[in-house]
């Protein structure tokens, strides 16, 4: 079961939010070659740098994709058959596998 509060964030909010930082990325970058043209000497080289390595950045934060329900998934599964020990109904802790008897 998941609460609002842990519940992974929607494709759409993670798409937007991946997207906002691209973009945040590349506005930084063009401010990088505008400071490039204007400072000299070793801060130019800063800049040209900066301007250099960002796409590198840009890509690789929108490209992070936020956790998925699967990944999140965690606790107890529900039981649905009989065994010997184990009522129907009963949850069965995670990870574990339990075969139903057959008669």
């Amino acid at each position: 079961m998941h609460t609002v509060t842990t519940a992974p964030m929607s494709l759409a909010d993670d798409s937007d939010m991946r997207m906002r930082r691209y973009l945040i990325t590349m506005a930084i970058r063009t401010s990088c070659f505008v400071l490039a043209v204007v400072f000299e000497g070793w801060l130019r080289w800063v800049f040209v740098a900066g301007a250099a390595g960002l796409p590198y950045i840009a890509v690789v934060l929108a490209n992070a994709v936020g956790p998925r329900w699967g990944s999140r998934i965690s606790g107890a599964d529900r039981f649905t058959g009989e065994a010997p020990g184990i009522g129907f109904g009963d949850t069965v802790p995670h990870g574990v596998r339990h075969e139903p008897h057959v008669h």
